[in-house]
């Protein structure tokens, strides 16, 4: 089956995944970008599923401070090697991941973490649950999915902390 580029251009800017991957999923989706996007989408999480049990000593801390200087964010970002933490695409996930944390107030990174009895809602409490702020369509641990398949290593949010002018701890 012969897909056209635009159509390739236009799954690999949705998703982010390389040239030939796009190809294979519209071939695999015979043509259809949406069918293609989902099967991208299963073939990220299997690799990042993949990848969980390695061991992330690397990284960075990333500091994200709002217009205004009122609200502010720390995340560590960790991977497997201080390669990959050098890389644009893993800085500018922990700088996305600072802001989401500045904006949305995440209590915990993941729900096995929220003290049993917790009043709370988890998709709005825990940062990997919570829609991305910038594709609601997808959320955080998609976004760090995606990420892992990209870059080949496995990449875990260790710590956040958020700050606001005049709140105590």
């Amino acid at each position: 089956m012969k897909i056209a580029t635009v159509r390739i251009k236009e799954l690999r800017e949705q998703s982010g995944a390389g040239i030939m991957d796009c190809r294979n999923a519209l071939i695999e989706a015979e043509g259809d970008v949406g069918k293609a996007f989902q099967i991208l989408k299963q073939k990220s999480l299997f690799k990042a599923q993949k990848k969980s049990g390695r061991s992330t000593t690397n990284g960075v801390i990333e500091a994200y401070i709002h217009a205004g200087g009122r609200i502010g964010a720390m995340v560590e970002l960790n991977c497997e090697t201080d390669f990959v933490a050098r890389t644009d695409e893993f800085k500018e996930l922990a700088h996305d991941l600072a802001m989401q944390v500045a904006a949305q107030d995440p209590r915990f990174i993941l729900k096995e973490e929220v003290p049993e009895g917790a009043d709370i809602e988890p998709q709005a409490d825990c940062l990997l649950l919570q829609p991305y702020i910038k594709n609601p369509d997808r959320t955080v641990q998609d976004i760090i999915a995606e990420t892992i398949a990209k870059l080949g290593e496995n990449i875990k949010v260790s710590r956040f902390a958020r700050f606001k002018l005049g709140d105590n701890l």
